[in-house]
């Protein structure tokens, strides 16, 4: 979560809200211009940033799906950079919040993870970026098979983190059809691709939101989810750590999809995770409906990703991002920084199958301290941009799109503007705002990328 800030103290602006029939919102907000114009000939340099205003997340909720959120203790919407996905004209934009409003209390001296507005059921949001303000055009509330939001409450006990109320005083009950949503991309036909931190899972979405297939890791054996639910993924997926499965999603040219396990994988156990520098690339394609390819992605040390940081399980991929055919843009960062890499997926690299996908492995892939020293062919990059060094760049950027050959558009998360801990939330279960705003950077780069 976003560190704890001064409760904003303001006063809610304009969200009046029309509602078309089956999308929603057309919701006009107000920002304020924060870009830089710092940087020379030859530098990267903010040229605008524009601002998603205050609209409440219970007014945006119902809207959707009537009743389903009761009560929003004064949080607004936010969470929609999860990702940022083109939309066809210039300045619009798909985009797709995460799991909702969510924290960490501890009790007892142990982390509970909250969720105060528990009837929030995640969306995939339209936008449009006009001047210095962000405009929500229209969005989608995920549902399953028979209409009914899937929420975004964890899946399995044992697996996933317990849930609790917003003080965390009381047990939610988990819900299979549950997802932490993260990246996106729209397919041809007008449906969508998401992928999700919970399972981790690749899901298939109808183009107005209904869930028409999840993909998981072979043996994850979820029960009772209103959707079909296919065991297609490598099991080893299933030692992704707590909070980070898959978050970068990007489609080929050829209409494959590429997805970035977030973190390296608990193997054989969270120390190994944590220390490691190698996350996973995973190709798939939707026509066999299969996964096609599996690629070693080696970050670089944590120090350089950010500087003065020197824990190395900070480090993230949060955004993939075709640029041709085979090659990508891959986002490593920190909550308070991040680097662009150009990447080839070359098929000499392709480790899917091979020893490295078993669980039994030692030393596994995680642990090796120089994976091409051992015989992994680890994925080639180059730097294409290092954010920290341009100025206006908002922290936790998780989305981001290409706007032009030389122009990237960069959307952060907000985290409802939450905070941990209990001082979130007032003595009447308010939210005490962090004061984050969701923004649209976008970035224009010295040559093309």
């Amino acid at each position: 979560m976003s560190p704890h800030a001064a409760r904003k103290g303001r006063v809610r602006r304009s969200a009046a809200i029309g509602l078309p029939l089956a999308l929603i919102a057309a919701l006009a907000v107000a920002g304020t211009a924060t870009g830089s114009t710092t940087g020379g000939h030859g530098e990267a340099r903010v040229t605008s940033t524009a601002t998603l205003g205050d609209i409440p997340l219970g007014t945006f909720s119902n809207a959707l799906l009537p009743g389903t959120v009761k009560n929003d203790r004064g949080v607004d919407l936010g969470g929609i950079g999860s990702d940022l996905y083109p939309a066809g004209r210039k300045g619009d934009f798909w985009t797709v919040t995460d799991r909702g409003p969510n924290g960490q209390i501890k009790v007892d001296g142990k982390k509970r993870r909250t969720f105060p507005v528990p009837g929030f059921d995640p969306a995939i949001v339209k936008i449009r970026v006009r001047g210095d303000k962000v405009k929500v055009l229209a969005a989608l509330p995920l549902t399953t098979s028979s209409g009914k939001p899937v929420s975004g409450l964890p899946n399995q006990e044992g697996r996933d983190e317990a849930p609790y109320s917003y003080d965390a005083k009381n047990p939610l009950s988990y819900n299979p059809n549950g997802l932490d949503t993260e990246g996106l991309v729209r397919a041809p036909d007008g449906s969508f691709w998401l992928v999700d931190e919970y399972g981790p899972s690749l899901i298939h979405v109808s183009a107005r939101g209904k869930v028409i297939k999840r993909y998981v890791p072979r043996g994850l054996k979820l029960r009772g989810a209103d959707y079909p639910v296919v065991e297609a993924l490598p099991g080893v997926l299933l030692h992704r750590k707590t909070n980070r499965g898959f978050e970068g999603l990007t489609q080929l040219p050829g209409g494959e999809l590429v997805m970035a396990v977030q973190s390296p994988l608990a193997l054989p156990d969270e120390d190994a995770g944590d220390a490691s520098r190698t996350a996973r690339l995973l190709r798939f394609s939707p026509k066999k409906q299969a996964v096609t390819a599996e690629y070693a992605y080696r970050f670089d040390p944590v120090g350089i990703v950010d500087p003065g940081e020197d824990d190395t399980s900070e480090l993230k991929i949060s955004s993939v991002v075709a640029i041709g055919r085979d090659k990508l843009l891959v986002q490593e960062r920190t909550d308070k920084a991040a680097r662009l890499q150009a990447v080839t997926l070359d098929h000499k690299a392709n480790i899917l199958g091979g020893k490295w996908d078993k669980s039994a492995t030692r030393p596994s892939l995680e642990e090796l301290d120089d994976p091409a020293a051992s015989g992994v062919p680890v994925l080639d990059k180059r730097l294409v941009v290092d954010l920290n060094n341009v100025d206006g760049v908002p922290d936790k950027i998780e989305g981001v799109a290409r706007a032009d050959d030389r122009t990237l558009a960069l959307i952060n998360d907000n985290d409802f503007g939450m905070s941990d801990g209990p001082e979130a939330f007032d003595k009447d279960g308010r939210l005490v705002d962090s004061g984050t705003e969701t923004t649209v950077t976008y970035v224009r780069l010295p040559r093309k990328y």
